[in-house]
């Protein structure tokens, strides 16, 4: 083990990790790939959605889960359409079209794991690739 995988935290609290602004309304709390150590086989977080606001529809490199904590979602994963609430996952294979999108009046917020440390995101409408949670990975609209 290297000296960061044996002095990374096992408990990380909400309030001590600096959130990542995504775009107007979308905030996104990464719990893992800042602080632990590139071994990991997981990526991990939550974001948070305000009513009225989504992400385009895009895909990753990598496999991600999705469990619902909160508000309600609208997932469309590979062209079928999905009401999602609090307790509802959503498992979506690497390269699969999808997107997220709060259907309700209150904010959504999602726990995501993805099944590595380097993951992307490929914008479906214009085929950009950036690398996930960097600064050219914000939703615009």
């Amino acid at each position: 083990m290297t000296e960061q995988e044996t002095s990374a935290p096992l408990v990380l609290r909400a309030a001590e990790i600096e959130p990542v602004e995504r775009g107007v309304g979308v905030t996104t709390l990464p719990y893992v790939g800042r602080w632990n150590a590139r071994g990991n086989v997981v990526t991990t977080g939550v974001t948070t959605f305000q009513p009225g606001t989504g992400a385009q529809r895009h895909t990753h490199n990598l496999e991600e889960t999705v469990l619902i904590l909160a508000g309600e979602a609208t997932a469309e994963i590979d062209g079928d359409e999905f009401d999602l609430g609090p307790g509802d996952a959503a498992w979506i294979p690497a390269g699969t079209p999808h997107l997220f999108a709060n259907r309700g009046s209150t904010p959504l917020r999602f726990h995501w794991v993805y099944g590595g440390p380097d993951v992307t995101r490929t914008i479906c409408a214009t085929g950009e690739t950036v690398e996930h949670l960097s600064v050219a990975d914000r939703f615009t609209s």
